[in-house]
């Protein structure tokens, strides 16, 4: 790509950035050819380098992370694009907003309840999340949303998946969508990985009348010196236990 058509292409990308932090990050690898953590803590006061960085990756324009020295001899993480002709279109302008009929929908068809979870909550208390992370798969036909691609989460299983889903090595290098539709965070009801993890996972609330049960087996479980998810999981497999001898009689 030429300099002249470069430079076009970047002043375009810097007028599509809503976020401040993504337009500076830019800005400074047009003019300097990369800006380091050392850069974006000291000269622009941003504690956290890598979520200003992550700005600009989730605005669809591809950024490489590489080594540098800093100032004081250490190595630190530097930043600077990558193929400008892979910029995800359909990423800028930021996250579209969902509308209050499209998030009334996905509350009706979940019955009210956490997509994890499966605790009962009022709509206010649901947070609307993509199943595949915005990060891997952007915002496609954000005009003709389907609810099939978006699930609602309590705030605590949200943070819960956002730490798992960024930490994960697909989200970090492949960022294969595939990967993530195989996942308890995109399909908690189907599953066949946790971050990659060949684990399984069952997340239980207990409300309401509920609670009497939980408090039964609480006192139950302390009673035995267990923790009670341990206590439960051999309740579970006793009782798999007991049904497979009675089957097979």
């Amino acid at each position: 790509m030429a300099d002249k058509d470069l430079s076009v292409e970047l002043a375009e990308l810097l007028t599509s950035l809503p976020s401040k932090r993504a337009r500076v990050v830019v800005k400074h690898i047009s003019e300097h050819g990369f800006i380091t953590t050392e850069d974006l803590e000291g000269k622009y006061g941003y504690k956290h380098p890598p979520r200003a960085v992550r700005d600009v990756r989730e605005a669809g324009i591809p950024i490489e992370t590489f080594n540098v020295k800093s100032s004081d001899g250490r190595n630190i993480a530097a930043y600077r694009f990558g193929d400008l002709s892979l910029v995800d279109k359909d990423k800028l302008g930021g996250r579209k907003t969902f509308s209050k009929k499209f998030k009334r929908e996905l509350y009706e068809d979940g019955c009210g309840r956490c997509a994890i979870c499966m605790g009962q909550y009022h709509q206010r208390y649901l947070q609307i999340d993509h199943r595949i992370p915005y990060e891997v798969a952007g915002d496609h036909d954000s005009q003709n949303r389907d609810t099939d691609d978006y699930m609602l989460l309590c705030s605590s299983c949200n943070r819960a998946k956002s730490w798992s889903c960024e930490h994960c090595a697909n989200w970090l290098t492949e960022k294969s969508d595939k990967i993530c539709s195989n996942c308890y965070w995109a399909h908690p009801e189907d599953y066949v990985h946790i971050a990659l993890r060949e684990i399984r996972r069952l997340d239980i609330i207990w409300d309401e009348e509920d609670v009497v049960i939980y408090e039964k087996l609480k006192t139950i479980a302390n009673s035995h010196g267990r923790p009670i998810p341990d206590y439960v999981k051999k309740i579970i497999e006793r009782h798999l236990s007991n049904n497979h001898n009675t089957t097979s009689q």
